[in-house]
């Protein structure tokens, strides 16, 4: 088994902490920081924001959830580059308030990212990483009903972390975790029903 990159999350967070400018950054300062890498960053990125506190901001969770439906379906179709609307990239948040968004994030991927490695590509390569799409898909779909649910939209963000995050470093077991994720959140859910 080969070992992934290591970093690789990093250097998205690092990337992500980078974009914009000293007062505000952009959905399409992000993109076109991430370059031309795989879709898969560009899916993680906005599901890490929405696991950070930056998704108590009314609306972020819907943002969020409209930005990664449009990843996945352009994953889904074979793209190599991202499209996404004008009004979307336009779309802003506060520099300090990203930073504090990365910052929180880089301490639990300081922990994580050490074990990653390839393993379990059965999960990751075609079919299964398409199973593990459509389920993005439809989490992304009652994604703004989450909202008002405290912390439902951060459990349905973590499972697309684990989800986008495996495809990323093409480690298996986190696309299991995500599953597992996703269970979970549906028990939750009913609870609240």
């Amino acid at each position: 088994m080969a070992e992934a990159n290591k970093g690789e999350i990093s250097k998205v967070l690092d990337d992500l902490d980078e974009a914009g400018d000293e007062d505000t950054v952009s959905v399409g300062q992000v993109v076109e920081g991430m370059g031309d890498r795989s879709l898969a960053p560009l899916l993680l990125v906005p599901a890490l924001i929405t696991v950070s506190p930056v998704s108590a901001i009314p609306g972020t969770p819907t943002l969020s959830a409209l930005i990664i439906a449009l990843v996945v379906v352009q994953m889904l179709i074979g793209r190599n580059g991202l499209w996404l609307p004008a009004f979307l990239k336009s779309r802003k948040v506060s520099s300090d308030r990203m930073h504090k968004a990365v910052n929180f994030l880089r301490k639990p991927i300081s922990y994580v990212e050490p074990v990653l490695k390839e393993r379990l590509t059965l999960f990751v390569d075609r079919p299964a990483s398409f199973i593990a799409l459509l389920t993005c898909l439809i989490i992304t779909l009652i994604m703004p009903l989450m909202e008002f649910v405290p912390m439902m939209a951060s459990i349905a963000a973590a499972a697309i972390s684990l989800f986008a995050a495996g495809l990323l470093v093409r480690d298996g077991l986190l696309v299991l975790l995500g599953y597992l994720v996703v269970g979970g959140g549906i028990w939750i859910a009913t609870l609240f029903i």
